[in-house]
Order: C-alpha cells, then sequence, then structure tokens
C-alpha cells in the first residue's frame, strides 16, 4: 500500500500543475505562435522562388522569353497553358506563400507596442515594398485580380478590381512606404535577408522598384511615369553591391530551385537547353557572359531549336554557377536600373547621357558574372552593341541588352519585352498550329468553378482571357 500512494503522489503532484490534460497535447517542436519577422523572411524566400524557380509547373518565362527550350516536352515552348496548372501554381504561390504571410506579418506588427516608432515604421514600409512588388507581379502576369477584397478568410468570392485601378493604388502605397523609412533606425535586423537590416538600401530597392513600376505605364500615362520616375530614379540603384538577392544555400529546401530542377545533385532530368535565339545573338557579339551563363559542346556555343525536341548531348548546357544550389536569387538589380534610366532620359522624363546609363548596364551585367571592365568596354566598342549603332532606335537598343542581361530572370524579362517589343522574337512555326507569343498569363483553371461570376466579370473587362489579350498598359 506504502508502494502505491508513492507513486500516485508525484502524478498528483503533476497534474495539479495544469488545467486540463489538453495542456500535455503540445508540439514541442513546433511553434504556437509566429513572430513577424519569421513570416517576412519565408515571405522573401517565397517570393524569389516563384520568381526563379525554371519549373515547368510553375515558371515558363524563360521559355517564353526563347532564353531556353526544352529537349523533350513541347507543350509550354508551345505556348500551351492548360495541359499543366501553370497559371494556378504562380498564382497560388504569391497568393498564399506571399501576400498571405506579408498580410499576417503587418497585422503582428501592428499589434506590437513593445517596438519603437522608428523600428516599426521601418517593418511596416519594408513590408509595404514586399507587398507592393508581389501584387505588381499578378498584375502584370493577369491583369484584373482580386484586389481589395482578398485575403479575407471570410469572403472565398472575391471580386476583382480593374487593374489600372490596382496599379495606381500600387504607386501610392509604394510612394508612402519609402517616405516612412528612417536610415537612422533598424528594421527586421538578421530575418531581412535582402539587405541585413539595412534601411539605406531598402529605400533604394523602393526607388528602383518605383523606377520599374512607373516604367511599365511609360506608354499609357507618361506623365505620371514622369513624375514618379523623376522623383525614384536618383536615388535608386547606383552598384552592384545594392542588388536585391535572395541568399541560397547548399541544403534543400532552401537552395536555389534551378538546381533543383538542373542540377545532378538533386535531379537527373535533362529537360533543359540554352536556345539558338539567344546563342546565335551572343556568338555574333562575341559576348563575355557566354561561359557564365552555356557550358560548350565540342569547342562551342550551341543552342537547341526553340519549340522542337531537342538531344540533350547535341546542344550547350545551362552554366554550372546557374545550377549552383548557392547561387543568389536575383530580385532586382543595378544592370535593369541603369537601362531604365537610359530609356527614361529617352523619353524625357529625367537629364542625362541615355548612351552613358546604357553602357552602366551592359557593364555590370558582365561584372556581375564575373567579367572585367576591360571586356565590358570591348564588348560596348563593337557596333552592334555601342548605343550609337546597335539599332534604329532607343526601344531596340535598350530591350535587346535588357533581354540578354535579364537571361536569368525570366518573367522581367518578359515584363520588359513586352513593354518595348524587342527584341523582336517570333512564335515557333508549327504545322496545324497557330503559335503567337503570349503577353498575358490566362486565369486558374479552377477560377470558373469556384468563383465563376466574378472570373466572368474580369475576362470581359480585360477582352477575354486569353494568352494573347494585351494588358492595359501595353500600348505597343
Amino acid at each position: 500500500m506504502k508502494k502505491i500512494l508513492i507513486l500516485l503522489f508525484p502524478v498528483m503532484l503533476l497534474t495539479a500543475c495544469v488545467d486540463s490534460l489538453d495542456d500535455y497535447n503540445v508540439d514541442e517542436k513546433k511553434a504556437s505562435t509566429v513572430p513577424a519577422v519569421t513570416l517576412f523572411s519565408n515571405a522573401l524566400k517565397n517570393y524569389t522562388d516563384a520568381l526563379t524557380t525554371p519549373n515547368v509547373n510553375n515558371n515558363n518565362f524563360r521559355l517564353y522569353m526563347q532564353q531556353w527550350t526544352t529537349t523533350t516536352y513541347l507543350d509550354e515552348p508551345r505556348y500551351n497553358m492548360t495541359a499543366r496548372t501553370i497559371p494556378l501554381n504562380i498564382w497560388s504561390s504569391l497568393y498564399k506563400d506571399v501576400l498571405s504571410d506579408l498580410n499576417a506579418s503587418k497585422t503582428i506588427i501592428n499589434a506590437n507596442v513593445i517596438l519603437t516608432p522608428k523600428v516599426k515604421a521601418n517593418q511596416l514600409a519594408q513590408v509595404e515594398i514586399m507587398e507592393v512588388m508581389a501584387w505588381s507581379v499578378l498584375v502584370n502576369t493577369f491583369g484584373n485580380v482580386p484586389y481589395s477584397e482578398a485575403l479575407n478568410p471570410e469572403n472565398s468570392l472575391p471580386k476583382y478590381d480593374d487593374a489600372k485601378t490596382i496599379y495606381d493604388d500600387l504607386l501610392n502605397r509604394l510612394a508612402a512606404a519609402i517616405g516612412k523609412i528612417d536610415t537612422s533606425a533598424g528594421g527586421f535586423g538578421e530575418g531581412d535577408l535582402f539587405y541585413g537590416g539595412n534601411m539605406t538600401k531598402w529605400s533604394m530597392f523602393g526607388n528602383s522598384l518605383m523606377l520599374k513600376m512607373a516604367m511599365v505605364i511609360a506608354d499609357s500615362d507618361a506623365a505620371k511615369a514622369k513624375s514618379l520616375i523623376a522623383a525614384a530614379a536618383p536615388k535608386a540603384f547606383t552598384s552592384n553591391s545594392d542588388n536585391a538577392a535572395f541568399p541560397y544555400i547548399a541544403s534543400p529546401p532552401n537552395n536555389n530551385p534551378v538546381s533543383t530542377n538542373l542540377n545532378k545533385l538533386f535531379t537527373s532530368r535533362q529537360d533543359f537547353i540554352p536556345t539558338s535565339v539567344i546563342i546565335d545573338n551572343m556568338n555574333s557579339l562575341n559576348d563575355p557572359r557566354r561561359s557564365a551563363f552555356f557550358t560548350m559542346i565540342n569547342g562551342e556555343y550551341k543552342g537547341g531549336n526553340y519549340g522542337f525536341t531537342n538531344t540533350y548531348s547535341a546542344f550547350s548546357h545551362i552554366s554550372d554557377n546557374i545550377i549552383d544550389p548557392t547561387q543568389e536569387g536575383l530580385v532586382l538589380d543595378y544592370s535593369e536600373v541603369s537601362f531604365l534610366r537610359a530609356e527614361a532620359i529617352e523619353r524625357g522624363f529625367i537629364t542625362g547621357d541615355a548612351a552613358a546609363e546604357y553602357a552602366k548596364g551592359v557593364t555590370a551585367s558582365i561584372n556581375y558574372w564575373g567579367k572585367s571592365d576591360e571586356m565590358a568596354a570591348s564588348y560596348l566598342a563593337q557596333p552592334g552593341v555601342a548605343y550609337a549603332t546597335a539599332g534604329t532606335n532607343y526601344k531596340e537598343k535598350i530591350g535587346k541588352q535588357l533581354w540578354l542581361a535579364l537571361y536569368n530572370r525570366g518573367w522581367d524579362s518578359w515584363l520588359n519585352w513586352r513593354r518595348l517589343d524587342y527584341p523582336q522574337i517570333k512564335a515557333p512555326v508549327v504545322t496545324g498550329l497557330d503559335l503567337k507569343l503570349p503577353v498575358r498569363m490566362i486565369y486558374p483553371h479552377t477560377e470558373p468553378s469556384l468563383n465563376g461570376d466574378n472570373f466572368t466579370d474580369a475576362a470581359t473587362a480585360i477582352g477575354g482571357d486569353l494568352a494573347t489579350t494585351k494588358l492595359w498598359w501595353d500600348k505597343q
């Protein structure tokens, strides 16, 4: 009897310390609450993943821009958006994995009474800049999308807002966010996986994003674009050290998603090769970036036939550094900003030397890929590259070099191609098919059944849910 009482006594002590047995049902390996910084960091990664991955189920923009092609599967380089759930996957990535996390992070920050006002303002500005960037990708990919009623779990049928109205609001939100940054105070600190808490860099990032987003509307609202660009351009990136990039590491799930799909450490698939379209262009200009972009085959750079089957072993491959698990994921860089400044000068939005900014853009790209200033100068001296002789107009000159500089950033390349209409790439000619390069992504196949009335209204408003329907700013 004494032994029984001795055994029961500790149990009584333990149970007396809890209100119910539910208190034992706690998974100590999972957080019961999530801090704002964790959600923010996760959103940075998920955004970069969505724009960086070459997975054919998620992101085919390198294919659309004929920078890469496939060896076997032809639906994607022939612009089929229904054979896989491609629109749904990028839609879900941005809404569920990026915007939802950012929205939750913002809610937690606003409720935090411990944060100093300046740090709170900076954190909210960082979240806002990323929200604007993610929303801009959705709007510039699909057109009208759920916005004002989105991210509300109590509303399963959000209306689609007008794309131009959304975009105007995003520009206002971005300007307000930039204005709230106090570079003397901190932000998310080490949880800021782009800049490690450097708010001066975030201010430059915000202004660079403003420059980019304002240039999108240059043909549809030149006056507004000019005003925004004049304010943002002087405060945007000034060197490659300012680039916004995610620092991938060697091990999954935080390795660069390009490596997941191409590196033999993670896959045996041989789905992608560079195209003859881009390699022939770079060969003709003796481009020093070729060794950073491609491998050689039989002593030469040789690209595959876009839109048709290709034997993997017969052509150049994507370079080892691009498929490296630790290759950083570029989100926005100095090279693109320099080209945008050159374009802004040509349009009369700002003053300056367009040729000099163009040369900075070319040089920044060449330097980023590990090549010297001397190589850049030699490249720029060629008639086919020199600003004075490279093309018949500034859109052709800038458009081609942007396409090359954005070789590993397919979505951004697609955005700039739609704006500038250069380079003048053509759809593959296939018997029995009338192929046209897509200028928008069709809506997810689930929308007609899940949100039918609002989907129908949106499709009608933009002129049809087609890959050939131009977005409101695409005037050329």
